[in-house]
């Protein structure tokens, strides 16, 4: 199945969905995960660089999806921030901007329950349950082997960096992460694909993305809750 008429945060935000339970499961730092796939694909299409650890856009660049360039149009704004300052500045409205144009597109819809039988609450419903598990499968696939590298895409290399490194349950256990390190850091070469510069980026992004979830949890752990 082919997956790239959709962005890289609209893949991860897909890939919550749980198989086996038959719902999403994103988990409370889906907004870090999304946003980070968002930076990633900006990067990869040479919109975003780094300067001294400093994230950098190219002025004026667009990419024609209106979630990536209202990205783009924020980082051009707002003031100068790391990589990890970008997982978390403003990252819920990313991750609202891509449910709605996957609900736009027909891949989710958003659906009404009770919580206790009695309160309204908003839920929201996959529609193509078969492509949400095609890529569910291809990225296990991606993290897990036996393809080697080399022969991976480099959207579906960041794809499952992300996924793993956001630690997306559905995707990948705790177990699973600690089994795939050594795939993992390949594959965030890889998805720099043959500039040196762009693998240095994805590494940097990645080490952000993990840190910024670390201090989420330790923030939960600590009762000041996770930001964004």
């Amino acid at each position: 199945m082919h997956f790239g008429t959709l962005s890289l945060p609209a893949r991860l935000y897909l890939l919550t969905w749980h198989p086996e339970k038959r719902r999403f499961t994103g988990g409370p730092d889906l907004h870090l995960v999304v946003r980070a796939g968002a930076l990633a694909e900006l990067a990869q299409r040479g919109m975003l660089m780094e300067a001294d650890g400093i994230v950098t856009p190219v002025v004026d660049a667009r990419t024609g999806d209106p979630v990536l360039d209202a990205l783009l149009e924020l980082v051009e704004q707002s003031r100068p921030r790391t990589w990890r300052g970008w997982m978390a500045h403003r990252s819920r409205a990313t991750l609202r901007a891509v449910r709605d144009q996957l609900a736009v597109h027909g891949y989710v819809r958003e659906g009404r329950r009770r919580v206790l039988g009695l309160f309204p609450a908003r839920h929201w419903e996959l529609e193509r349950v078969g492509y949400a598990e095609a890529l569910h499968a291809e990225t296990l696939a991606v993290l897990s082997g036996p393809q080697a590298v080399t022969e991976i895409a480099e959207s579906d290399a960041a794809l499952a960096v992300c996924a793993a490194t956001g630690k997306l349950r559905p995707v990948v256990t705790g177990g699973d992460r600690r089994r795939y390190q050594d795939r993992t850091e390949a594959l965030t070469d890889r998805s720099g694909g043959d500039s040196p510069e762009l693998r240095t980026l994805m590494d940097h992004l990645r080490k952000a993305l993990a840190s910024a979830v670390a201090a989420a949890e330790a923030a939960r752990s600590s009762g000041g809750g996770g930001g964004g």
